[in-house]
């Protein structure tokens, strides 16, 4: 039984104009103790699947179909205070972006005693000592929990977010992009922390990112989207060195290789389809240089490449 099933999660944000499909028939596993990556180019459908798990989503927005199940449990008709208790002990978020996420007129410590409190129902001393031990599993100085976040540097503020996560000693943990903003050295030992983190406690998480080479050195098993569906899945080595689907290889394309020959590396041509009015067929197929027939006549199905490895492209079926 994996830790986390995602079947046919389906998610649309209603405008004036019509409804944005953001997220299609995402299919997604899990399993205790393992990374998964999502990866795409913005817009592309990643936060808005991870978010969906949780409902933490604008009023705009609606799943519309999907089962998402815990350990075999399904969660995808829990009402408001059941996702309440899911949130934090089971299910824990790292927001991009901590000085917005975190309350800069209260102090860092305080805002981890109050999730401790709520959601563990701790007194408020032993609360404080947790507090404490989080900072010193970050590598933060306990002595700092009386500070604002505005003390605290970039990558520091990161490091609260990240106890602020793990406080509850959820199952899962979904990094929203959590390197964003940062030097590629402060980068470094926050992915470090989570991967240490992750190993320790033996929690499933899944890191959102546009950046290939935080995958390649963090992630099991990598899910590449686009226009709100996956169109690759698989071990995050085979994946890498063996992109099924044309998207992905453009993807790994775009990225520089600084072991490899020097050369200038090709960006996508064109831009995303506008999910009010999304193509039929595969939705990458006006931007595909191997476009066949049934590309924009009908979608692709997924075909397995090898052992666990999926793509959903009709090239596949011909090869």
């Amino acid at each position: 039984m994996s830790l986390l099933e995602v079947e046919n999660l389906t998610t649309y944000y209603k405008l004036k104009e019509g409804y944005v499909r953001a997220c299609e028939n995402v299919n997604l596993k899990l399993e205790k103790g393992e990374a998964l990556g999502l990866v795409g180019e913005s817009a592309s459908g990643k936060t808005t699947a991870a978010l969906s798990l949780v409902k933490l989503l604008p009023d705009n927005a609606e799943v519309r179909a999907g089962k998402i199940s815990i350990e075999g449990r399904d969660i995808s008709r829990a009402m408001e205070d059941e996702l309440r208790r899911i949130r934090w002990k089971e299910i824990a978020i790292i927001f991009q972006g901590a000085m917005n996420a975190l309350n800069p007129v209260r102090r860092v410590g305080d805002q981890i005693v109050e999730a401790l409190r709520i959601h563990e129902k701790m007194p408020e001393k032993e609360a404080c000592l947790r507090t404490a031990e989080l900072f010193e599993q970050v590598e933060i100085d306990p002595d700092r929990v009386r500070e604002y976040p505005h003390e605290f540097s970039g990558g520091m503020r990161q490091r609260v977010m990240i106890a602020m996560a793990v406080a509850c000693n959820p199952k899962i943990v979904i990094g929203d992009e959590p390197t964003t903003a940062l030097d590629v050295m402060v980068q470094a030992q926050v992915l470090q922390l989570l991967e240490k983190l992750r190993r320790e406690l033996q929690m499933g998480m899944i890191l959102i990112t546009h950046d290939l080479s935080v995958v390649g050195e963090t992630c099991d098993r990598v899910a590449v989207m686009y226009a709100g569906r996956i169109v690759e899945t698989g071990p995050t080595e085979k994946v890498f060195e063996n992109p099924a689907h044309p998207y992905t290889r453009a993807l790994i394309a775009a990225f520089p290789n600084i072991e490899g020959k020097r050369y200038l590396a090709q960006s996508i041509p064109g831009n995303p389809p506008n999910l009010l009015n999304p193509p039929a067929g595969c939705r990458f197929h006006e931007r595909c240089s191997q476009i066949i027939g049934p590309c924009s006549e009908k979608d692709p199905t997924a075909v397995e490449v090898s052992t666990g490895h999926m793509a959903s492209c009709h090239l596949l079926g011909r090869l």
